[in-house]
C-alpha cells in the first residue's frame, strides 16, 4: 500500500502540497474558472478542426474529379487541401501557445500562488 505524505519542508522550498489540498483546490471558483476558460478554447478549436479533417476526408473518397482538379502544374485541389490540413494544424498550435499565455497561465499561476500562501491547506478561500 502506497501513502500519500507530504515531505516535511527544507531550505530548498515549501511542502508538497496534501491529497486534501488539491481537493480544496479543485472545488475552488478559480480552478472552475481556469477548466470554463480552457474549455472556451478547446471545445470549439476541436469542433472546427474534426469537421474540416471529415470534409477532406470525404472529398477525397467521393469527389474525386474535384480533388483532381489541376491548380498549377501536377498540383491540384487535393494536394492543396491536403497541406492546408499541416498548416491549420500549425495554426491551431500557434492560437492554443497565445491563449494559454494570455489567458490560462495567469489564472494557472494565481492557483500556485494559493498552493504557496496555504489558501487550500484548511479549505478556507482567498481574500479578495
Amino acid at each position: 500500500m502506497v501513502t500519500l505524505e507530504a515531505p516535511a519542508p527544507d531550505a530548498s522550498g515549501p511542502a508538497a502540497p496534501t491529497p486534501d489540498e488539491f481537493v480544496a483546490a479543485q472545488a475552488s471558483p478559480e480552478y472552475a474558472n481556469l477548466r470554463r476558460t480552457l474549455r472556451r478554447f478547446v471545445f470549439p478549436m476541436t469542433a472546427f478542426f474534426l469537421i474540416w479533417y471529415a470534409v477532406y476526408v470525404l472529398l477525397g473518397a467521393f469527389a474525386h474529379d474535384f480533388m483532381g482538379t489541376p491548380v498549377w502544374g501536377n498540383i491540384n485541389i487535393g494536394l492543396i487541401l491536403g497541406l492546408a490540413q499541416f498548416v491549420t494544424t500549425f495554426g491551431i498550435t500557434f492560437a492554443y501557445v497565445r491563449f494559454a499565455n494570455r489567458d490560462l497561465d495567469p489564472q494557472a499561476q494565481q492557483i500556485r500562488d494559493n498552493f504557496t500562501a496555504g489558501v487550500y491547506r484548511s479549505g478556507q478561500e482567498v481574500a479578495r
